[in-house]
């Protein structure tokens, strides 16, 4: 029997939602790992519709996010440079975990599978993530500590309204 208030005890597209809203990117990967291996094969409620919390997603406080246009440039001959470029492909990865999530939950009605197929993203995501993190940690440095951009989740807001 799974445990009932946490995000292995809930139907999955309520928990996605749940795993969208968490703030630390920690507790967001170990959410989603949970979530893909706890509801990999449950029924999924296709029909319900679920309502947006406020603050998705679940964002750390760290890093800044500033316009696209003041990330400064990264001169990829140097250390920093190199380890700025890593920094914002975990926030490519973080930002892929949040899009998989928000697929996951915001669209009611649609086949099983697609709602499968989000959770395993997610999952991939969550994975990846872990890994550019950890190669950042042996470059001395982790994620949030070069301010990124929200661009990806920017778009993701101007067409939430339609899943194509």
């Amino acid at each position: 029997m799974k445990p009932k208030g946490t995000i292995v005890g809930m139907e999955p597209r309520r928990a996605a939602l749940q795993a969208l809203l968490l703030t630390d990117p920690q507790a967001k990967v170990q959410a989603v790992t949970a979530l893909w291996g706890a509801h990999a094969h449950d029924a999924i409620d296709t029909v319900a519709t679920l309502t947006e919390s406020p603050g998705v997603p679940g964002r750390p406080t760290r890093p800044t996010l500033v316009d696209p246009r003041h990330v400064p440039r990264r001169a990829l001959a140097t250390p920093e440079g190199r380890a700025s470029l890593l920094h914002a492909v975990a926030h490519i990865e973080f930002n892929a975990i949040d899009l998989a999530l928000d697929a996951c939950w915001r669209f009611g009605g649609m086949p099983e599978a697609y709602y499968v197929d989000w959770l395993r993203v997610a999952a991939d995501e969550a994975r990846h993530f872990t890994l550019v993190c950890e190669h950042l940690q042996s470059l001395g440095v982790a994620y949030g500590d070069f301010d990124a951009h929200a661009g990806l989740w920017q778009m993701a807001e101007r067409t939430r309204h339609d899943a194509l």
